[in-house]
C-alpha cells in the first residue's frame, strides 16, 4: 500500500505550464499557468529524498494523472502499488486495489492550503500560499509557495519550471521530511469526456466514509 503519508503529499500534488515567455520568471510562468490552465493530463514520479529508519532509500512510486479546476482530478499510482485518488468536485474517493476498499471524504475545503490546492484547486491561490522566487536551480526556475494556515501539514512547496512548463515539485513536510516529484508528458487543456472524473465503485469493495 503507499502510505498515507505518500497519499497526503499527492493529494497530489504538481503540473504548471505555458508562459509565452521562455526566459520569464518562475511567478511570472506560474501565474500563467493558473490563468490559462483549466486541466491538464501526464505522467509523474514520486520519491521521499530522506531514508527510511531502517536505513533504506524510499522506493519511487509512479502513475498518471488527470484534473479539471476546482476540484476534479485523478491521481493513479500504478508502481510499486495500485492505489487510485479520484475527485468529483464534491467527494474525494481514495481506492485501495490490493484490499478492494474504498475511503470516501467530503472534498469541501479539504484542498484549502495543501499541495493539490495548486494543481486542483481554484485561481485564487495568493490566498492560501505566499509566494516568492526561489531562483535558478537543475536548470529549472524555482517558486516557493508557503501554505499561510498554521494547521497545514506542509511547511514548504517549491515547484520548479522551464519554459513555462512544470518539471518538479518538492513537498517539505512539518517532519522534516521533503518528496520530490517529477513530471513527464504533461498536455495542457486536453479533450475531457462529461465522465471522465465520475467514480466508479468496485464490484465487491469496502466502503469507509469519513
Amino acid at each position: 500500500m503507499i502510505a498515507k503519508k505518500n497519499i497526503a503529499t499527492l493529494i497530489a500534488t504538481v503540473a504548471f505550464a505555458l508562459s509565452g515567455a521562455a526566459h520569464a520568471s518562475a511567478l511570472e510562468q506560474f501565474k500563467s499557468f493558473v490563468a490559462t490552465t483549466k486541466a491538464a493530463k501526464g505522467e509523474f514520479t514520486q520519491q521521499q529524498q530522506r531514508k527510511s529508519q531502517t536505513g533504506k532509500i524510499s522506493p519511487v512510486s509512479s502513475g498518471s494523472f488527470v484534473f479539471a479546476r476546482p476540484g476534479k482530478f485523478i491521481w493513479n499510482y500504478t508502481k510499486p502499488y495500485d492505489q487510485l485518488l479520484q475527485a468529483d468536485g464534491d467527494q474525494l474517493y481514495i481506492y485501495d486495489k490490493d484490499l478492494n476498499q474504498v475511503t470516501v471524504k467530503k472534498l469541501g475545503n479539504a484542498l484549502g492550503s495543501s499541495p493539490a490546492a495548486i494543481l486542483f484547486g481554484s485561481n485564487d491561490l495568493e490566498k492560501n500560499f505566499t509566494l516568492s522566487e526561489a531562483g535558478t536551480r537543475d536548470g529549472l526556475e524555482w517558486l516557493n509557495a508557503v501554505p499561510k494556515a498554521k494547521d497545514t501539514t506542509f511547511e514548504q512547496i517549491s515547484i520548479g519550471l522551464k519554459n513555462g512548463t512544470p518539471e518538479a515539485m518538492e513537498l517539505k513536510d512539518t517532519f522534516g521530511q521533503t518528496s520530490v516529484l517529477k513530471f513527464t508528458s504533461f498536455q495542457r487543456n486536453p479533450s475531457l469526456g462529461a465522465q471522465e472524473f465520475r467514480f466508479e465503485m468496485p464490484k465487491g469493495a469496502e466502503v469507509n466514509k469519513q
